[in-house]
């Protein structure tokens, strides 16, 4: 059973509500990206039979908002692009309509795993909303809905998350023992291997899962953080927020407020695959056709200040708070974050000499 990793909920000062602006961003940046895939590769011929006129999409990983809304808003409105001059002319079984052209019923389902925060969720969901709202709680990493029942999933800055912490890492007899490290980032390369092998059972069995969900011409859209062929691991941008993180457990661990096998005992459950990698995988699966892979790599225009990093390290703490909390407590990880942020000039210096922050992987499959 796939374990639970939720972002912290709520809308308090470190929640993930008002911590998300990153991910936000590379939304945002992929909103065009997704419409024109969206235009171009959805087939309403293979979509759309019978009587129903019912549109059902999934957003896999929602948290608990506000982002999963406005892209759900961007989606309905590429759907509605697409099919707003269709005619059903050529469609073996049209909808019964007297109009001529698609009337639309949108069904949206809401996933995360059950310990997500959905009364936050639902509460804020948008008055003015031209969709049903639903719930798909449990584990990306297996069958949520019916087969055949979901035209258009989607799934953002969530895909980096493996459902458990790779075997041997914890193990002192494991050549992928990690001790002292929290992530693989200059780990060894075991340790690495471990990671990508979980990595790679994990996400085979999200698209054998999404290949049962999906009809057939149905698209899955996926914006994941990723590394591109020939980069270190060590040089992108939140694999050195790790290992600060990481370091600042093992100050703690010197001042003798935290006893180093609990660190030892401790791996962040996360994995950026390379561009290349991930379309291995896809291609194994083989029940989609990649329509578009592509790590994209915004450049930023100004330096990183100590300003922007305490930024970042409040993101960090929405997505990484309860992970380490639940392993370590509040009072240690209060600290830990404390010290971290003691260290800002440290940590801008060096993401000012590395990859752009937003590195990530825009990825457009489409069912068989």
């Amino acid at each position: 059973m796939a374990e639970s990793f939720p972002m912290i909920g709520g809308n308090g000062t470190y929640s993930y509500t008002k911590n998300s602006q990153y991910q936000k961003q590379a939304s945002d940046i992929a909103k065009e990206m997704i419409k024109e895939a969206v235009i171009e590769k959805l087939d309403p011929k293979t979509i759309l039979s019978g009587t129903s006129t019912a549109f059902r999409i999934v957003d896999f990983g929602c948290s608990v908002g506000p982002n999963t809304f406005f892209t759900v808003q961007n989606l309905i409105e590429a759907v509605e692009t697409k099919f707003s001059n269709i005619i059903f002319q050529g469609l073996e079984n049209p909808p019964t309509s007297t109009s001529k052209t698609l009337e639309l019923e949108f069904q949206v389902f809401f996933n995360d795993h059950t310990t997500n925060d959905f009364n936050t969720l639902f509460a804020s969901l948008p008055p003015d909303r031209r969709y049903y709202a639903a719930a798909g709680p449990g584990s990306f990493h297996g069958r949520l809905f019916p087969r055949a029942s979901i035209q258009l999933a989607h799934s953002s800055y969530a895909l980096q998350w493996l459902s458990k912490v790779p075997e041997g890492l914890t193990d002192r007899k494991s050549t992928a023992w990690n001790g002292a490290m929290v992530h693989y980032t200059d780990s060894s390369e075991q340790v690495l291997n471990a990671y990508a092998g979980q990595y790679e059972k994990d996400m085979g069995a999200f698209l054998s899962a999404r290949a049962e969900e999906i009809v057939s011409g149905g698209l899955v859209v996926l914006i994941l953080p990723g590394i591109p062929d020939g980069v270190c691991h060590s040089e992108i941008p939140a694999n050195v927020f790790y290992t600060f993180l990481g370091s600042s457990l093992l100050d703690l661990v010197n001042e003798g407020i935290v006893d180093k096998a609990e660190v030892d005992a401790f791996n962040l459950p996360i994995y950026a695959p390379s561009d290349s990698e991930l379309r291995k995988l896809i291609e194994k699966n083989g029940s989609f056709s990649i329509e578009r892979l592509e790590a994209t790599i915004p450049k930023s225009q100004a330096k990183i200040d100590s300003s922007h990093v305490h930024s970042l390290i409040m993101h960090f703490r929405a997505a990484l708070g309860g992970i380490f909390t639940k392993h370590f407590g509040n009072d240690v990880v209060e600290k830990m974050f404390d010290k971290t942020l003691a260290k800002s000039e440290e940590i801008s210096k060096t993401l000012n000499t590395i990859y752009p922050l937003l590195t990530h992987l825009f990825v457009v499959l489409k069912r068989n």
